[in-house]
């Protein structure tokens, strides 16, 4: 076990294993939206590598690196737990209705019906609907009301670092990117097509794309959340 001074039989203290943490952090956030901070991400691994030093004791097989690590990680995964306004339950239907649609387009080599998902998914058809309108919440962030006017600066690059390997900005502008999405969009249902085009290329809201399709409201956030499932499914190795 490490000593009050962090040092462990003459090995290097605390300051050693920094680098080791900002690895981590650094390996993590790539994946992470722009919103969460590098220094919150090593702020909290600081605490999991610190933990790890009251903890590791010699003589038990694992290397004090491979123990700290695991530690660190853990560590930095409860910090993002914390902040995330989604509850997980809903973080986890998103998981499986995507993991549901991309294994039965391989195994149905088509766009598989409502009623198809849900039987893979195991669960009544009008829970996987359900499954669909709670998603929706974690799907879209809207910033419409932070437009900027004028030669003023948008509320968004002036609040949030830009980073090149997380930017949607930059990821659209990869032309495979793009092909690859068109034709993912391209093989959606027809219906889900429309509410696709409505939505995004029309700025029609939920009620008069209901209209439109003769369905209700919550028909219409189904089909739209099960769109994007379908696409978060298509376009996931990006």
């Amino acid at each position: 076990m490490y000593t009050a001074k962090g040092t462990i039989d003459g090995q290097p203290g605390i300051e050693t294993y920094l680098p080791l943490v900002r690895r981590a952090a650094a390996k993590m956030i790539g994946r992470l939206p722009a919103n969460v901070e590098m220094d919150d991400l090593v702020q909290a691994g600081m605490i999991g590598l610190m933990d790890a030093m009251q903890r590791y004791e010699q003589g038990h097989g694992a290397q004090f690196e491979t123990f700290a690590m695991q530690r660190v990680r853990g560590a930095m995964l409860d910090e993002l737990r914390g902040t995330d306004w989604v509850p997980r339950s809903v973080r986890k239907s998103q998981r499986d209705i995507a993991g549901a649609v991309h294994a039965l387009e391989h195994q149905l080599h088509r766009a598989p019906t409502d009623s198809e998902i849900a039987t893979q998914l195991a669960v009544p058809l009008q829970d996987y609907h359900d499954m669909l309108t709670d998603v929706r919440s974690a799907q879209l962030v809207y910033t419409d009301d932070y437009e900027a006017s004028g030669d003023d600066t948008h509320y968004l690059d002036r609040h949030l670092p830009v980073d090149e390997r997380t930017d949607p900005a930059a990821q659209l502008a990869d032309r495979r990117f793009r092909e690859s999405l068109v034709a993912a969009i391209g093989d959606l249902p027809e219906r889900e097509q429309y509410v696709m085009s409505m939505y995004y290329e029309h700025d029609m809201n939920l009620k008069e794309i209901a209209a439109v399709l003769g369905v209700t409201e919550s028909r219409v956030c189904q089909l739209h959340s099960q769109s994007v499932a379908r696409l978060r499914a298509r376009v996931k190795n990006w």
